[in-house]
């Protein structure tokens, strides 16, 4: 398994704030995979999420990516590990207002070894005529965009996503899993996606049930769906 994730707990707070977010939670997770994390709120999807991407530490459990145990790493192996094999996508694109689309994704660019070629990214994902405009000229879309290019320049192993479309319309919504799906065909880029939408299961290969802090169901498709095939998004 790519990613193995073994009885992790995850709690916050103390005495009468204390909650227990992960109960012992298991994950295992191929590589070039797509799994989505799905869940009511509260059921510690993003939670998870976090403690894979390194962002939280974990109160006890294990948690490996790609053989590398990040459960216990000091800060600066920490820092290596999310440069080197993370990307992230969050629901809110967190661009910096002040930098065209090309210089956002540039600043990701400068801290890999490796990164992608900056105008075949941007040509993959429709922004080569945006390059050089602002967040605040681009679409909710075109934006989520930069967002994902900004992820993938590092050319990461594994992309973590949390809630992608959460804050698009349909026809965007259905646009940007069109594109992680050619995102995950052409560079074999395993991803967890955590959604509240409960047709992007049908497209991925993998899908896994958090509630109460617990995987109530697990299981992969047999068929799947081609993300522009999807309906009721």
């Amino acid at each position: 398994m790519y990613v193995e994730v073994s009885n992790v707990k995850k709690s916050y707070g103390e005495g009468g704030s204390y909650v227990e977010v992960l109960k012992g939670v298991f994950v295992g997770v191929e590589q070039g995979e797509m799994c989505v994390i799905q869940g009511t709120s509260g059921s510690g999807k993003s939670t998870l999420l976090n403690c894979i991407g390194g962002l939280d530490d974990i109160d006890s459990g294990s948690c490996k990516i790609d053989g590398l145990e990040i459960a216990g790493l000091k800060k600066d192996a920490l820092s290596d590990y999310r440069r080197d094999t993370l990307g992230f996508i969050f629901q809110f694109y967190n661009l910096v207002p002040n930098l065209t689309v090309r210089e956002n994704i540039e600043v990701c660019r400068f801290l890999t070894k490796n990164p992608l070629d900056m105008d075949e990214l941007l040509t993959t994902l429709g922004l080569k005529e945006h390059a050089d405009k602002f967040p605040s000229q681009l679409s909710g879309g075109q934006q989520q965009r930069t967002a994902i290019a900004r992820a993938l320049i590092k050319n990461p192993k594994l992309l973590l996503c949390d809630e992608p479309t959460g804050a698009l319309d349909s026809n965007t919504s259905r646009d940007i899993l069109v594109l992680l799906e050619t995102i995950n065909k052409k560079y074999g880029t395993t991803m967890l996606i955590v959604t509240h939408n409960n047709s992007i299961k049908n497209m991925v290969h993998r899908v896994i049930y958090l509630k109460d802090g617990l995987i109530s169901k697990e299981y992969t498709n047999s068929e799947r769906i081609p993300a522009r095939e999807l309906e009721d998004l």
